[in-house]
């Protein structure tokens, strides 16, 4: 009996482990139902992270009557619950975490659910969210010569048109294999990855099983919702394996930072809770039509219910793109950097009239099709004859104004554009076309494996956003070198296939004694040719017959080693460390 007694008080808290970025799955006792983990996004860092949280399910306060479930939903209105409350993460920066559940290995398994005689017929549009499964393969950006351990994930996602089904792009990111699940039903069907949207965060899914696709009606999309709007967040957040259901209203229309793409786009803010799972999930209006797709939440001390919804202007742009290309081309950008122009004195000195208004051309990235048109100074007053305020922002609706790269994302990669610009206090006006913005260093590595070339112990690789968290983890944006951040932050390539190399690491061997201390500086030159990618650098080394093997490094640093002893000593060292290849796939081609 005192073995069994049950103490009275508080049940102790999950503790809950430290994040980590992608963490590799971990044990769990017999009696644990699931270990949940969240993605989280870091709006300062743009980045994608993993802190880990602990649930259980089916526990019982004392003295508490047990809730009985309802198993008869009103066809007429979806059920209301309460948002949960999220806690505090003890974070000074607004963090937006990505609502997909993550599940170690040990612990995913088939979960039956009973069917229940009786049942009233449900809202088609519920019938159409699904729950989506993922098992994920992330490459390992600091060894790019294997891939790290596979975890599992699940989210939400729903049946569009055509035979397809919707949900995030992160939700189903470096997959191995994707399985969907249909409300009420106990079997998964394989799925095939039809297009992923890095920057705006959706990716298009379909089922060869025609089974599948037996009484699933696809849903509606519905007119961008004004503020407080009613809307509805359907999805499989954490909690239980059921259909889940939040409902809240419209508090902002606004551009927004997609985390997972490292993008602005237009974004919809409601007060209904949305939780890990809940990613790809669709957001429905009071007359049951879609109105966007659940893809992130703040999460900071001071906010509380603060959840980010794709707005059907995006997802129908995403869903049209494909349908006209066969493929997801991007959303273009103007590759080009503004400032504001609300000081008189500076429209003065700029040749500006009364009346006139605009920004003003910082820098212009000289691989984009700006760069043949506009200049450096020129002012932007107007693209595709909407007048652009001097705080950069054009009118959007009645009484709201939105910033003018709104403009912008509502075109396709290969469209003209029309852009009036004031030079010298005359006014020009120019057509060319639009194409989407390569970065320096990019913020995602589209799925691609990282590229690396070896020689002498000497580990080549590319610098990009993934491959920094890998280096530097969360905080990379303060433990990275500050040349790097630099570059990141403020860089443009000069050409269009220029890419940052850099020693990633030494391989430790006799022959590059002395060296072993460089890691993660950038290459200027070898034997005194600039280097401008990674595959010119392997072609150089590999064709190269001089003596000596020169590289000019960043910080005025320099590696010399002999050519013959360098290569006959890269094979021991390849057999040592365990590495296929001197180089990676894309660097054969």
């Amino acid at each position: 009996m005192g073995e069994n007694k049950r103490k009275r008080g508080r049940k102790p808290k999950n503790a809950k482990p430290e994040a980590q970025d992608f963490p590799p799955p971990t044990t769990a006792t017999a009696t644990s139902v699931a270990m949940v983990m969240d993605d989280v996004f870091s709006v300062s860092n743009v980045e994608l992270m993993d802190p880990a949280s602990t649930s259980k399910h089916h526990q019982n306060r004392r003295g508490r009557p047990k809730k009985l479930s309802k198993h008869v939903e009103n066809p007429d209105k979806f059920p209301q619950l309460s948002p949960t409350r999220r806690g505090s993460r003890g974070v000074e920066k607004g963090e937006f975490t990505a609502s997909v559940d993550v599940f170690p290995p040990a612990v995913v398994a088939e979960r039956a659910q009973p069917e229940w005689p009786g049942i009233a017929r449900v809202v088609p549009a519920m019938d159409a969210v699904v729950k989506v499964f993922c098992v994920h393969t992330e490459p390992n950006f600091s060894l790019p010569w294997q891939r790290k351990r596979q975890y599992s994930s699940s989210s939400s996602g729903f049946v569009i048109g055509g035979r397809r089904v919707l949900t995030n792009a992160h939700s189903v990111e470096h997959y191995t294999q994707v399985k969907l699940k249909k409300r009420g039903s106990d079997t998964k069907y394989l799925a095939t990855v039809l297009a992923i949207g890095t920057e705006c965060d959706i990716a298009m899914l379909t089922v060869d099983d025609d089974e599948f696709w037996v009484g699933v009606s696809p849903v509606e999309f519905g007119e961008l919702p004004a503020l407080q709007d009613a809307v509805t967040v359907v999805g499989y957040p954490i909690g239980g394996d059921t259909i889940s259901v939040t409902s809240g209203v419209v508090s902002r229309i606004e551009i927004l930072s997609y985390v997972h793409g490292s993008t602005e786009l237009l974004g919809l803010q409601i007060d209904a809770a949305i939780n890990s799972g809940n990613s790809g999930g669709p957001a429905f209006n009071d007359k049951g039509n879609c109105v966007g797709i659940a893809f992130q939440s703040l999460k900071h001390e001071d906010a509380e219910n603060i959840g980010y919804v794709i707005p059907t202007p995006v997802i129908l742009h995403f869903i049209q793109d494909y349908e006209k290309n066969g493929a997801y081309t991007g959303f273009p950008i103007l590759g080009l950097e503004w400032q504001k122009m609300e000081n008189p004195d500076l429209r003065k000195a700029m040749g500006m009239k009364q009346d006139q208004k605009g920004v003003r051309i910082r820098r212009i990235d000289p691989t984009g099709p700006e760069s043949k048109v506009l200049k450096p100074a020129d002012i932007i007053l107007s693209f595709d004859g909407v007048d652009i305020a001097n705080d950069g922002t054009v009118p959007f609706r009645h009484g709201e104004r939105i910033g003018f790269s709104y403009l912008v994302s509502q075109k396709y990669t290969g469209d003209s554009a029309t852009i009036k610009v004031l030079r010298n206090s005359e006014t020009l006006s120019f057509t060319y076309q639009l194409s989407s913005y390569r970065r320096l260093i990019p913020a995602h590595s589209e799925g691609k494996a990282p590229s690396y070339y070896i020689i002498a112990g000497f580990v080549f690789s590319t610098v990009s956003v993934p491959y920094l968290r890998s280096e530097y983890g969360k905080d990379y944006e303060y433990e990275a070198p500050v040349k790097l951040l630099d570059k990141l932050l403020h860089s443009m390539p000069q050409s269009p296939d220029e890419q940052l190399v850099v020693v990633s690491q030494v391989l430790v061997a006799d022959i590059n004694i002395g060296y072993e201390d460089i890691v993660n500086t950038q290459v200027l030159a070898f034997n005194g040719k600039p280097v401008k990618n990674l595959k010119s650098l392997a072609n150089m080394v590999e064709s190269c017959d001089d003596e000596f093997l020169k590289f000019d490094l960043e910080y005025q640093q320099i590696v010399v080693l002999r050519t013959s002893t360098a290569k006959a000593a890269t094979l021991d060292i390849l057999a040592t460390h365990c590495i296929p290849s001197a180089m990676s796939n894309d660097l054969k081609a």
